[in-house]
């Protein structure tokens, strides 16, 4: 690749992710423009992504679509042989004379996505929600529970009786001398 800036644009739906054994990304509508700036044996690569993903809704298990706008930045070089330590410079092997920036894409489009898909508020498939309301587990037969509420609701009571100080075990209230000495 001769010196200066060279723009490649990709567009990503489906099929790239099927074939890069995607798991949660079932669809795809993303516009991927890689810009490349060769200069003294360096190759300063700038992804820009931006589009849609679908995945499943964690919650409904409806077709979730969420918008993605996302970057990375990477210098490439040639070197003695492949070395990938780095976040921000890749070395590979002056044998190779092409790089194969698909795995990156994949990558940083998977990174942008949030570890929790659900719809916003009120979104979500109503059948299914009422669907897991209806068999929602609970704990009422269990004997702990029902402590564990009681004690919570006397907490509360506790808290909106003396505005959320309630009676303070002075041992605490000497650990927190000691943060107000520093």
């Amino acid at each position: 690749m001769p010196e200066g800036t060279h723009n490649y644009e990709f567009h990503l739906g489906k099929q790239f992710f099927v074939n890069m054994e995607s798991a949660d990304i079932h669809d795809a509508d993303l516009n991927v423009t890689l810009t490349v700036n060769h200069k003294s044996g360096y190759y300063n690569m700038d992804f820009a992504v931006d589009g849609t993903v679908t995945l499943i809704c964690d919650r409904c298990l409806d077709n979730l679509v969420m918008p993605i706008e996302t970057g990375y930045h990477i210098a490439v070089k040639y070197g003695d042989s492949y070395n990938d330590d780095s976040d921000d410079l890749l070395i590979i092997p002056e044998s190779d004379n092409s790089l194969n920036v698909s795995y990156m894409i994949y990558d940083t489009v998977s990174l942008a996505i949030p570890i929790k898909h659900v719809h916003p508020l009120g979104k979500c498939n109503r059948a299914m929600s009422a669907m897991l309301k209806k068999h929602r587990a609970t704990r009422v037969d269990d004997e702990d529970a029902a402590l564990e509420e009681e004690l919570m609701d006397e907490m509360d009571s506790m808290d909106t009786q003396t505005g959320g100080e309630g009676n303070i075990d002075p041992r605490w209230n000497e650990l927190k001398n000691l943060t107000d000495n520093n």
